[in-house]
């Protein structure tokens, strides 16, 4: 073996990746990315808080004392509801994890309960089933506070106790949950590396400047380019809900809104590739490029997992996230059947669409810089 020649290769290798400034740029960018954004998702760093909305019927010192402790154990972040609204209408409208009802009469059973013995009071613990880390984290906090003021109380003898309620009458499983994300990170990862890879190697072939000399338009040659993402869209959808009804028993709804969420979500994460693809200049970076876009918003826009995991500044940053809104969407009309909250996230997708879309069409030249 000559090494002067490994050496030499090696030099030059090195010297080559060099000279290419957009590969040295994806190359030392990716993994302080993912140091950072998996450091921060597990990590314990930032607010490590759990919301909890509360229904107070009470309204009694006793009450106020329970919720004092809960806000104290800087677990739960409580947020007060009206008495007036209908507990499980509100919790369905507004998408709640974590509902908790103080029932009226809640101080008169504990004074009562000193004279007899026979006497108690059940709090009302509403829970999303799909949000297992979270709720269970939640009524562990919950019933261990309960079991320490019943220590208090009666030596132990239980006055206060949980009632758990599932806010979801069909049982859902991790599955249902999982199966929409994987659709929505499928279109988004053929659709903005497809976009990336075809326009830079079409580029640095010098295929662009030559459809310059043929009969197709730009914007015939886009639709095409268009429709070809989006019969591989409806294809990786179909193939991953069959997969989920064969092996797992996945019951899914083909609903309008579904449809028009996976059409939407083909032309928003073509658009994010087109934009990309006009400012990468070489073919090596285009997949590093491509994953730089895409692997943050799988991570962080709650593709496996629930966003009440994260730390509430992460779930700030995944609501802008435009792959949050196309998985909210997906699991929303097919799964869950809240229409709600369907029409308001296939909404927020369709403007995605039409404003990355629209930007990656004007931004796609034929002629070279």
């Amino acid at each position: 073996m000559n090494l002067r020649i490994v050496g030499m290769d090696v030099f030059f290798s090195i010297k080559s990746w060099w000279r290419s400034r957009g590969t040295v740029f994806w190359s030392l960018l990716f993994p302080i990315m993912l140091i950072l954004i998996f450091g921060a998702i597990f990590s314990g760093t930032g607010s490590s808080s759990y919301s909890v909305y509360v229904q107070d019927h009470d309204h009694s010192t006793m009450s106020s004392q329970l919720l004092d402790i809960m806000n104290k154990t800087g677990v739960l972040k409580i947020t007060m509801v009206n008495d007036s609204e209908n507990a499980t209408a509100y919790i369905k409208a507004n998408n709640i994890g974590c509902f908790l009802v103080i029932p009226e009469g809640y101080e008169r059973s504990i004074n009562q309960s000193f004279i007899n013995p026979a006497s108690r009071v059940n709090l009302t613990f509403y829970y999303d089933p799909t949000e297992t880390g979270t709720t269970e984290v939640v009524r562990s906090v919950i019933s261990n506070i309960l079991q320490t003021m019943n220590m208090r109380l009666s030596q132990g003898r239980s006055i206060v106790g949980l009632s758990a309620q599932s806010t979801i009458t069909e049982k859902f499983n991790y599955i249902d949950f999982f199966v929409p994300g994987m659709i929505g990170f499928t279109i988004m990862q053929q659709a903005i590396y497809g976009s990336i890879e075809r326009n830079t190697k079409y580029r640095k072939d010098g295929i662009l400047r030559k459809l310059l000399t043929t009969p197709i338009t730009r914007s015939e040659w886009i639709l095409a380019k268009m429709l070809f993402m989006l019969f591989l869209s409806f294809l990786t959808t179909t193939i991953a809900i069959l997969v989920g009804v064969l092996v797992w028993g996945l019951k899914v709804n083909i609903t309008p809104l579904m449809i028009l969420t996976v059409v939407s979500s083909s032309f928003l994460f073509s658009g994010i590739g087109m934009i990309i693809g006009r400012f990468v200049k070489e073919e090596e970076t285009a997949d590093m490029a491509a994953g730089a876009i895409s692997f943050p918003m799988m991570f962080l826009a709650g593709t496996f997992f629930p966003l009440a995991l994260m730390p509430a500044f992460l779930q700030t940053v995944a609501q802008v996230l435009p792959l949050y809104y196309v998985n909210e969407a997906l699991r929303n009309s097919m799964i869950y059947m809240n229409q709600t909250l369907a029409i308001t996230n296939a909404a927020i997708v369709l403007v995605f669409a039409v404003v990355f879309f629209v930007a990656g069409v004007v931004l796609t030249k034929w002629r070279e810089d």
